[in-house]
């Protein structure tokens, strides 16, 4: 007889705690978790008046925003444990956070039931893209063990947030009645039954519950939020939600003859009397303890506020209407209304949540000028009200749609430059997680190869056990190290391999995990018919957990291939008070789309659009026009959605206009371009010379 959830949960919280335990051990050593900078986004929708250099942030910053700026907001993209871990390792440029968020709200899966393919509309097509299965783990609960495996993967990160939190800072965890009980029980053990603040119900207004007829249970309209401190200071500034007018009528039913304006009578004896060290005095004729001191007293009635009563026997305090805070909120919420269809906040998000909910939180539980986290951003209400609020903030997610949608709210909304990061190592942890903490590179290569069909070349002529060849032909693998990216080096030491071991080889075929954003470039450079550079899957490693071993997955494993971009410099020109950059994008080629996650019809349908339209799959592209290498500078942006332009939410513009201050020589230029899929590809134009 299996074992209740009751029973296992002892169990459940104790490995959290020896996971959480490991990776905080980790945090000094050479194999901590790192972020990569993926861009630094100074947002600039497209505009051809914009003068993108004298944004009043821009000139704060001394007209130059370093990506290692620790002030800067973060959008992180990747597994929200190891995007902890590296926030509280800290690295170079940016330090620790440990002990520095004000506030943390999430909002985890928790709905069995849900279905989150991502739906792309393209010109003439609509593409359901089922989700990856990194996708599922974090947006729906595929776990074998059900709410078992929910609340292994919740423990060990509400730990990690913890040792993040402030002294002065709370935790927001938003749930409903699958899993918020037993996820109490958890943040009992983690934060103190003594730090635990409330157990709100969102009553989602005008939200359709779900029983109907012959239903067996009342409709399911409210959704929790746990709320817990990080210890006995924590920042609290309490809400209030305005009056009624029935309140107001009721108790505000008094009008001042000079001004018009509504008041209540409140006492101002004091409660208590000696005890209480409340002051005895006459006043007005009246004897008794008063909450006021005499001068306090004679300061009001000289404002008019102090009134004697009819029978001259007791006195009262005016209390005005325009000084009233309104009604204090309880633990009952259901002033904020979930977002309708027709809303002009809706981005068709399936778990978006009004920004009222999180204004109301954020205001409550965070300093101004304090740091917000949210560390299961979705669409990402969290930073969008955090940005609105003067707060800073740092938010994460697994799903690649979720980080672009983010991406562009922030640019939509002006914000303040952000960092747009991915875990470095991502497909290393992984890797510790499924094959152990002790493995080898050798021995995820060998897998890798494997799944490829290629046999091990002889350890003498075996490089860290990285090659392999296909039987009966004269092709040579190299499996890529998941600990670094595939960049156009790799490629030329690939080329090497192939003509020296084992007497050479016909062709190399590149099997990689990370890549330089130019691969595309570098593989057009080498223009080498016998090179061929593959993807290996990115949620490979899941699978493998998962299916127990890489004989179950043998021969349904797809290599991608690489994308690339095509974009060009029309003109550079200087103009009164500056220069002016103009490009054009001219091409975009998805080579694989048999590797994205498609039925049959929806790979044809995709297809279709690859060979009338290609641009069309471009989702988000932005322009680098200093690009130094190491760090992209997005100074513009254009994506599909901003209509402020084009009148086309379907497309995004294919010329970019850039007002740039005057530099003297040559620039260097860097497009990136994101498509529909979340697929990056990048391209550098060298030697731009003014015309």
């Amino acid at each position: 007889m299996s074992k209740s959830l009751l029973e296992q949960l002892p169990g459940i919280v104790a490995a959290g705690k020896r996971q959480a335990a490991q990776v905080l051990e980790g945090l000094e050593g050479r194999n901590r978790v790192t972020l990569q900078t993926r861009e630094l986004v100074i947002p600039s929708k497209d505009s051809v008046a914009a003068d993108l250099f004298k944004r009043a942030d821009h000139e704060t910053a001394g007209g130059d925003i370093a990506a290692g700026n620790a002030d800067l907001n973060r959008l992180i993209y990747g597994d929200n444990l190891l995007a902890m871990a590296a926030l509280l390792a800290g690295d170079e440029a940016n330090p620790s956070l440990r002990n520095r968020i004000d506030l943390i709200y999430i909002d985890p899966p928790f709905d069995s039931k849900a279905d989150y393919r991502t739906k792309v509309t393209l010109p003439g097509a609509t593409i359901n893209q089922k989700p990856t299965v990194l996708e599922q783990f974090a947006y729906s609960d595929t776990w074998a063990d059900g709410t078992a495996s929910y609340l292994a993967m919740i423990t060990p990160r509400l730990i990690l947030m913890r040792e993040l939190l402030s002294p002065v800072g709370t935790i927001y965890v938003h749930l409903d009645w699958h899993v918020a009980s037993y996820v109490k029980v958890v943040l009992d053990e983690i934060f103190g039954k003594d730090n635990f603040v409330n157990d709100i119900s969102w009553k989602r207004s005008h939200a359709h519950g779900d029983s109907g007829q012959g239903a067996s249970h009342f409709g399911r309209v409210s959704e929790r939020l746990l709320v817990f401190g990080k210890g006995p200071d924590r920042f609290w500034r309490p809400p209030y939600e305005p009056y009624t007018d029935e309140i107001i009528k009721r108790d505000y039913k008094h009008i001042d003859p000079d001004s018009g304006e509504r008041y209540r009578l409140m006492p101002v004896d004091g409660p208590g009397g000696a005890a209480k060290g409340n002051p005895y005095y006459e006043f007005l004729g009246v004897k008794g303890y008063w909450r006021y001191s005499q001068e306090t007293m004679q300061k009001l009635y000289d404002q008019g506020e102090i009134v004697l009563s009819s029978t001259g026997r007791s006195l009262s305090r005016k209390r005005f209407l325009r000084d009233a805070r309104g009604t204090p909120v309880t633990d009952f919420w259901s002033d904020l209304n979930r977002i309708s269809p027709t809303s002009k906040e809706r981005l068709d998000y399936p778990t978006q949540k009004p920004e009222k909910l999180l204004d109301r939180i954020v205001s409550t539980s965070c300093p101004p000028g304090g740091v917000v986290a949210d560390f299961f951003v979705g669409s990402g209400t969290t930073a969008a009200v955090a940005e609105k609020t003067g707060r800073r903030w740092v938010v994460s997610d697994l799903g690649k749609p979720a980080a672009m949608i983010t991406r562009k709210r922030m640019i939509d909304l002006d914000s303040k430059p952000f960092l747009y990061q991915a875990i470095g190592d991502y497909q290393v942890e992984q890797a510790r997680s499924t094959l152990g903490r002790s493995f080898r590179i050798g021995d995820l290569a060998k897998v890798v190869l494997d799944l490829f069909g290629a046999l091990p070349l002889p350890p003498e002529e075996n490089v860290n056990g990285s090659l392999g060849r296909l039987p009966n032909t004269r092709t040579l693998v190299v499996a890529d190290s998941p600990s670094k990216l595939t960049t156009i080096s790799t490629l030329r030491r690939a080329q090497g391999y192939r003509d020296s071991k084992m007497g050479g080889f016909d062709k190399v075929v590149v099997l990689g995990w990370n890549f330089s954003a130019g691969i595309g470039q570098a593989i057009a450079a080498l223009d080498d018919d016998n090179l061929e550079v593959l993807v290996i899957p990115p949620d490979l490693l899941d699978r493998l957990k998962k299916k127990g071993g890489a004989e179950k997955l043998a021969g349904s494993v797809r290599f991608a291939s690489l994308q690339y971009l095509e974009a060009r410099v029309v003109g550079r020109k200087e103009v009164a008070d500056g220069e002016e950059l103009r490009l054009d994008l001219t091409n975009y080629v998805l080579l694989s789309p048999g590797a994205i996650n498609l039925d049959d019809k929806n790979r044809a349908s995709l297809q279709q659009v690859m060979n009338d339209e290609p641009l069309a799959l471009i989702e988000y592209w932005a322009v680098d026009p200093d690009y130094d290498g190491e760090v992209f500078r997005s100074v513009w942006q254009d994506y599909r959605g901003n209509t402020e332009n084009d009148d086309d939410p379907l497309r995004v513009v294919t010329t970019a206009h850039l007002q740039l201050p005057k530099k003297a020589g040559q620039r260097r230029v860097c497009v990136r371009a994101v498509d529909v899929f979340g697929f990056e590809a990048e391209v550098v134009i060298d030697g731009v010379e003014v015309d």
